[in-house]
Parts: C-alpha cells; sequence; structure tokens
C-alpha cells in the first residue's frame, strides 16, 4: 500500500521560512519523479514543483522560482520543499505526489499517488 505522508506545515509570519517533507512508503521511491502541488481556498490545485529521479532536474512555477526549492533524499524515501520569503498568497494547502512517468508533468492527472496534505498559513 502507497503512502504519501507530509509534515511540516504550519503558521508563519510573511517573510519567514517553512520546509514541507513528504515521506513515501510502499513504493520504490528512487523511480518516481516527485512533486509538489497547492490548493488555495476557492482555487484550483496548481503546480509549485517538480523533481526527477534522481535530483539532477527540478522545475518550478513563476510565482514561486527564486524562493522554494524542492529536494529529495532517495536514502530516506522522503521529498523536501523548502519555502523561503513566504508570501500570504502562498497560503495553501501542501500536497506530495509521485508520478511513474519518463519526464515531469506540471499537470495533476499525471501523478499516480498523492498525499493527504499539510495547512501553510502566511499571515501578512
Amino acid at each position: 500500500q502507497v503512502q504519501l505522508v507530509e509534515s511540516g506545515g504550519g503558521l508563519v509570519q510573511a517573510g519567514g521560512s517553512l520546509r514541507v517533507s513528504c515521506a513515501a512508503s510502499g513504493l520504490a521511491f528512487s523511480g518516481y519523479i516527485m512533486g509538489w502541488f497547492r490548493q488555495a481556498p476557492g482555487k484550483e490545485r496548481e503546480f509549485v514543483a517538480a523533481i526527477l529521479r534522481s535530483g539532477e532536474y527540478t522545475s518550478y512555477a513563476d510565482s514561486v522560482k527564486g524562493r522554494f526549492t524542492i529536494s529529495r533524499d532517495n536514502a530516506k524515501n522522503t521529498a523536501y520543499l523548502q519555502m523561503n520569503s513566504l508570501k500570504p498568497e502562498d497560503t495553501a494547502v501542501y500536497y506530495c505526489a509521485a508520478d511513474s512517468g519518463s519526464w515531469y508533468s506540471t499537470a495533476s492527472d499525471n501523478y499516480d499517488h498523492w498525499g493527504q496534505g499539510t495547512q501553510v498559513t502566511v499571515s501578512s
């Protein structure tokens, strides 16, 4: 049974930092592309970042580029999203997802497995 469990969300002031983690089990973690998505109230789920299997390539949404960093530790079956210079508009539930495809995708439909999400709230 595949499980992706996010942790590390919380409340932070604007300009602050948070790191969210995604612990994976029940799958060959190093064989999956990992992605982070977010969904704010009343909005559709949107792509945030993705990282290829060995971490050799990363991609970011324009809205987070230069502020967020995605990484992974295949030995620990864990993906991370380091979020710096947070803004109130970053407030959302953050989800990690695993994709067995050959290249990263920004489309949530392409991802095979999802976590339950972790809330990130940025106060102004």
